[in-house]
């Protein structure tokens, strides 16, 4: 018998990747998995991609509403009736991957902190830029006009930080650090 030997063995009979602190990831086919995350990313993306975008298409004479661009016109019918739908679906993704990983994903810090941080980035979303982005984006403004051109410097700014916030939660959920 080798050295070590019995330690190992015992782990390979008694514990799985759930009791060593992993997720267990034996409870469903592995070809779901990568459906679930991508759909997941995919409708967090798109819950937040009107807010911080739409900053960028506001232009003074011209307001956002009037834009021919199909982006802009994306964008703007995502801002004002896709949040609830990509919300629901957002919830029931994540729900499935705690069920699919197990529960004792909810344990990570990583995932705590990525969680935080995106309740925050939901808050600057739904009370700070998109009731500011409703007040610029269907006016016409003259192309002097100071205030509105620094209001729309402010929501920029606030888009930079959501999308930094988003590059955060994006780094923690890829590479899973133990953070303490």
């Amino acid at each position: 018998m080798q050295k070590g030997s019995g330690s190992r063995s015992k782990r390979a009979v008694g514990k799985g990747p759930a009791e060593d602190g992993i997720y267990n990831r034996r409870r469903m086919p592995s070809s779901l998995l990568p459906i679930l995350i991508v759909a997941h990313v995919a409708l967090a993306v798109g819950l937040f991609l009107p807010s911080i975008l739409l900053p960028f298409a506001l232009r003074t004479r011209r307001a956002a509403v009037e834009s021919g661009s199909p982006v802009v016109r994306g964008l703007l019918w995502m801002q004002a009736h896709g949040s609830l739908a990509f919300g629901a679906g957002l919830a029931v993704t994540g729900l499935a991957l705690v069920a699919v990983l197990g529960v004792r994903l909810i344990e990570q810090t990583w995932l705590l902190v990525a969680l935080a941080i995106y309740a925050l980035n939901l808050v600057l979303a739904f009370f700070i830029q998109r009731p500011n982005l409703r007040r610029l984006v269907g006016v016409r403004a003259a192309a002097d006009d100071a205030v509105w051109r620094e209001r729309a410097r402010r929501q920029r700014y606030v888009s930079y930080a959501m999308a930094g916030l988003v590059g955060t939660i994006g780094f923690l959920m890829s590479t899973k650090p133990d953070l303490w």
